[in-house]
């Protein structure tokens, strides 16, 4: 438990003494010594325990977050140029979406400290005038007696140690023994040396005053963020949230947007869709210099999308979440592994077809009959069947342990003959977002891939001859 100095949440950085601010840390025991206990269940309990039952007090419970920094959750960003009327409108806004009832919304919280004390200090600067004194030295002697001053060094052998000179602290926080203190100078007038209390040039009232104003492209900005309870999905709260929000009337002059880990979503997201269409289109090209046609290599990008397919229906059917980066880059590099299975069995038909075409004296790349095509197309698939699968299943087979967090502890096992053997942990979660996505996809198109591309193929055929068959009539008209 931190209280005070240093208190900070997760991707932030510390400002200030925070006297106000307090933060413990639970650090769980390893995975496979929990003896089941899940670490989100606990959260939940937390959460319902404390958020939202002491008055005045704001309590955020929050699970470490691997990575780089990404933001909250639900993050709203609010600008406008009238501070006064943006606090009102952020306050506002919190209370119409707090109103909206939400689930799965921890609390929202402003990024604001509107409640922070200040003493002002007024400075009477005729009465300053008559005694020869200046604003600067008012403040400079008053910023001493606070924080210090350096007045000199104290050197012990290599070692050299500030001096500093201020006020004791048994003074420092007297308003009286601050507005009390002498200040010394020169008289301009006179030259003779004088000495004056601070009281005599200066009074102070006590107010309050915000903490920082925050600016983001020169706007003003005030920040309404909050966690999502432990169980719901952010993205749909986000999806909810904008909904609501359009119908809310922003008065001119001032605007929103919505930021946060979401916004770092959106563009990973549109970063690994530009990476997968150059990755296609890097295939694409290598299949049309390689074939020498454009049919084929359409016909083999189409396992692709069977592949896309099959993630999409294996995460929804199994109820996994989409995790954007790692489903991302599963769904990627799907692109350059399912492909494989269609170039073998195109290859292969080809092959077929030339060996065809030397028998009947057809000269290469001349049209062969349907019937021809079609005992190519059959005995290509019977003659890699067996490799297409044995592909497929042994790359599936390899990602189950990291897809299931399979954890094996060889050391124990050669020594004392205890794999101490557990499914799951931190890794899992890490890395089984993509292994689950190449063994979804690649199920799904290996299957397809043995069934519609071979139809495909055959219906390109078909295409070919009736186009040579109308293009001859044609000419003999």
């Amino acid at each position: 438990t931190t209280v005070g100095q240093g208190v900070a949440g997760e991707n932030e950085t510390p400002i200030g003494t925070t006297p106000h601010k307090g933060m413990s840390t639970i650090t769980f025991k390893d995975y496979q010594y929990r003896e089941g206990i899940v670490t989100s269940d606990i959260m939940k309990r937390i959460t319902g325990a404390l958020v939202g039952k002491y008055p005045g007090v704001q309590i955020s419970v929050q699970k470490n977050v691997m990575g780089p920094p990404t933001g909250k959750p639900i993050n709203i960003e609010i600008s406008g140029e009238d501070f006064d009327g943006l606090l009102a409108l952020t306050a506002d806004i919190q209370q119409f979406i707090e109103e909206a009832g939400i689930e799965g919304i921890e609390g929202l919280k402003i990024d604001l400290d509107v409640g922070k004390p200040e003493m002002l200090i007024e400075i009477d600067r005729d009465k300053a005038r008559r005694f020869g004194l200046s604003t600067a030295k008012i403040a400079g002697t008053i910023r001493t007696a606070l924080f210090g001053k350096r007045v000199s060094d104290y050197k012990e052998g290599e070692d050299e140690y500030p001096i500093q000179l201020r006020l004791d602290k048994a003074y420092r926080h007297n308003v009286s023994a601050l507005l009390n203190q002498r200040i010394t100078f020169r008289s301009p007038s006179s030259g003779k040396m004088m000495q004056v209390p601070i009281s005599a040039v200066a009074a102070f009232e006590y107010s309050t005053t915000y903490g920082a104003v925050r600016r983001i492209d020169l706007k003003r900005v005030i920040t309404l963020y909050s966690n999502v309870i432990e169980g719901f999905n952010a993205a749909e709260i986000n999806v909810r949230l904008k909904r609501l929000m359009a119908g809310y009337k922003i008065p001119e002059g001032f605007e929103y947007r919505f930021t946060g880990e979401q916004e770092e979503q959106e563009e990973t997201s549109a970063f690994l869709a530009r990476a997968l269409l150059i990755a296609l289109a890097l295939i694409l090209v290598i299949l049309v210099t390689q074939f020498n046609s454009i049919a084929k290599p359409l016909i083999i990008m189409a396992s692709v999308f069977f592949s896309t397919i099959g993630v999409i229906g294996g995460l929804s059917a199994f109820r996994m979440d989409f995790v954007i980066i790692m489903t991302g880059i599963g769904i990627i590099s799907l692109a350059g592994i399912v492909v494989n299975n269609a170039i073998v069995l195109i290859d292969y038909i080809d092959l077929l077809k030339n060996n065809k075409r030397s028998e009947k004296g057809i000269r290469r790349g001349g049209p062969l009959p349907i019937e021809d095509s079609l005992q190519c197309i059959i005995q290509a698939g019977r003659t890699r069947l067996r490799p297409v699968l044995l592909t497929a299943i042994t790359t599936i087979l390899g990602l189950l342990p990291m897809a299931s967090g399979m954890n094996i502890d060889f050391a124990s096992l050669l020594r004392h003959w205890e794999p101490n053997l557990y499914f799951g942990g931190d890794n899992a979660l890490f890395w089984g977002p993509m292994a689950w996505a190449v063994i979804f996809g690649l199920t799904f198109a290996t299957f397809l891939t043995l069934i519609v591309v071979p139809g495909m193929y055959l219906l390109g055929n078909r295409v070919k001859l009736a186009a040579i068959r109308r293009f001859k009539g044609e000419n003999e008209n």
